[in-house]
């Protein structure tokens, strides 16, 4: 990011690659409209370009991004709707790197797939709060410090939505086995 400060349009573009993929997972994932997703991630990276002469090395390149991300989805979702009436996840828009082994037996295809269709299920059935935090660090990998510096919340609050999601989907998970299996 401090080259492309510097005038360098190439540093902008590796950016631009390298996190052009999960950024957008990021806001389908959130949102569940796919011509949602695309305006406000196109407004995340116009926000990148108008902010780069301000920029500071503040903490990661990524927590920065996903900074202006979560703050787009805020202020969209302060103004469309109340945060707890989100749209449960689409079948095929959200966790789609999720799939059966195509190498494996037909049985142990459809079993695979069962078991994706739940997760999928129970991820939709989170609070927005813990949907985010949990996606954040399983999907993109990042700490709990990071993902409180992107939400704004504290560090703990941070934790506990990520333990509390984790619980959900385990809990969730245990009743539909529980279901499926009278």
């Amino acid at each position: 990011m401090l080259d492309y400060q510097a005038g360098d349009m190439n540093a902008f573009e590796t950016l631009y690659r390298k996190h052009k993929g999960p950024l957008y997972r990021y806001f389908v994932r959130q949102l569940h409209q796919q011509q949602l997703a695309e305006d406000l991630y196109q407004d995340t990276w116009g926000k990148v370009i108008s902010a780069a002469a301000q920029y500071q090395v503040t903490a990661k390149f990524t927590t920065w991004l996903y900074k202006i991300a979560h703050n787009l989805l805020i202020d969209h979702v302060r103004a469309v709707k109340p945060l707890d009436k989100l749209a449960p996840l689409g079948e095929d828009e959200t966790m789609d790197s999720l799939e059966a082994d195509s190498q494996a037996s037909p049985e142990s295809q459809l079993q695979q797939q069962q078991q994706v269709d739940m997760m999928k299920q129970c991820i939709a059935k989170l609070p927005p709060v813990q949907k985010e935090a949990f996606l954040l660090n399983i999907e993109m990998g990042m700490t709990a410090a990071a993902i409180s510096d992107i939400a704004n919340v504290t560090l703990e609050a941070t934790k506990s939505r990520i333990r509390y999601a984790y619980q959900s989907i385990k809990q969730c998970i245990a009743n539909q086995w529980q279901e499926t299996s009278l």
